[in-house]
């Protein structure tokens, strides 16, 4: 028996120690040596950055940056200085670093890009691409949904717009996309802003040990996996009663007005685009290693005094009564072969709400509104958007 243990212990610890001394090489490996030689890579073709941080990378930093940013209400009407509220890093390390910098979501390089040709190179890329309609049998519904919350707004001299028209949206796609009612696809949308809830809080934690992730699951990972689940199956089951229903898909594109494209301009709703570099790749004249992630700031593009002069803070619509060969740094939904979905159903919906709405009322702000607006998943006002109905 003796002579068993020596034996176990004059082959296995060695073999033990081996096996545990490779599991830490290439745990600095990940951790540390492959972060500095990326980093170090990126700085001989002129790309900087806050410097990567063991494990977290720059995380603590932009966590801090968003919380401070975010503590405090906005002035209002003269100045839309978003940026430095809803990407504060990115505001202030583009005047360090230049349009294009380099910073860590934990041990994973994040390329940032500001430059709009890049920008435009990047999403040009067809892969996944999908088409960008306006379904003509969707106007009525639009114009019905219109209706039936002006109906609401009857004997009401304030209104929370912004609960309103996610109220509309909500229900203009339930019919038009499924078929059904906002009360039948409620479930759907309502599972869909918890699953944004957990996205939101999670959007810069990191393992602090890389890998664990994969072995352990918080709480979030699995109410998410449930609830993607489940929004896929209530979605299938709603798609499935509107296949006996019927339906003609044609469209046509209809064009925003100056104002709309202004306030998409200073609000865009998607804020930041991102994509994956699956293999080492040339974006312009950068070698990019493969697995960088790459952060395409949409709302520091539209933002940026150098392409939209440097009254760019303030709202004004006529910047869209020509062109100014800015249609490149104008990107509310993406461009090229992977424009949003959305885009020609938002321009629709806006323009068929706005042009209801004012043959019957004007508006203006309630003074119990107050300027804050803050980023889950899209660009929103964090107190809701209070409005004084006046009728004409």
């Amino acid at each position: 028996m003796e002579l068993v243990i020596i034996l176990f212990l004059f082959f296995c610890l060695p073999c033990s120690l081996f096996l545990s001394l490779v599991s830490l090489i290439s745990f600095l490996n990940r951790a540390w040596l492959k972060p500095i030689m990326i980093q170090s890579s990126m700085s001989r073709q002129g790309v900087n950055g806050p410097p990567y941080r063991f494990l977290h990378g720059n995380t603590k930093e932009i966590n801090h940056m968003r919380n401070e940013a975010l503590g405090t209400s906005m002035e209002l009407l003269s100045h839309h200085q978003l940026l430095p509220r809803i990407m504060p890093h990115v505001y202030s390390w583009t005047k360090i670093h230049g349009m294009n910098f380099l910073n860590w979501y934990g041990t994973r390089p994040q390329l940032v890009i500001t430059d709009p040709e890049l920008v435009k190179e990047v999403l040009s890329n067809k892969e996944g691409a999908y088409l960008c309609f306006v379904f003509q049998a969707m106007i009525p519904a639009m114009i019905h949904s219109v209706e039936v919350m002006l109906q609401r707004w009857r004997d009401v001299k304030e209104v929370d717009a912004f609960q309103e028209f996610k109220l509309l949206t909500s229900e203009v796609i339930s019919r038009t996309a499924f078929g059904s009612s906002y009360v039948e696809g409620k479930n759907v949308f309502d599972m869909l802003t918890k699953l944004g809830l957990i996205v939101n809080r999670n959007n810069f934690k990191v393992s602090s040990i890389p890998g664990l992730d994969k072995l352990w699951r918080t709480s979030d990972d699995i109410e998410s996996d449930k609830l993607e689940q489940a929004i896929k199956e209530a979605i299938i089951e709603l798609i499935r009663k509107r296949e006996g229903r019927g339906g003609h898909f044609n469209g046509n594109f209809l064009q925003m007005a100056m104002v709309v494209n202004e306030s998409l301009r200073l609000y865009p709703p998607v804020f930041n685009l991102t994509r994956e570099v699956e293999r080492e790749t040339k974006l312009g004249n950068y070698l990019l290693p493969a697995n960088m992630a790459l952060s395409l700031p949409i709302l520091a593009i539209h933002h940026n005094p150098l392409l939209w002069g440097e009254d760019c803070h303030l709202f004004k619509p006529e910047r869209f009564a020509a062109d100014h060969g800015l249609a490149k740094a104008f990107l509310p939904f993406g461009s090229g072969p992977r424009t949003c979905v959305g885009l020609n159903f938002a321009a629709a919906e806006i323009k068929i709400a706005l042009s209801m709405i004012l043959r019957r009322y004007r508006f203006s702000l309630s003074p119990s509104y107050v300027h804050a607006p803050f980023n889950m998943l899209t660009i929103r006002p964090k107190h809701g958007l209070q409005i004084l109905l006046h009728p004409l």
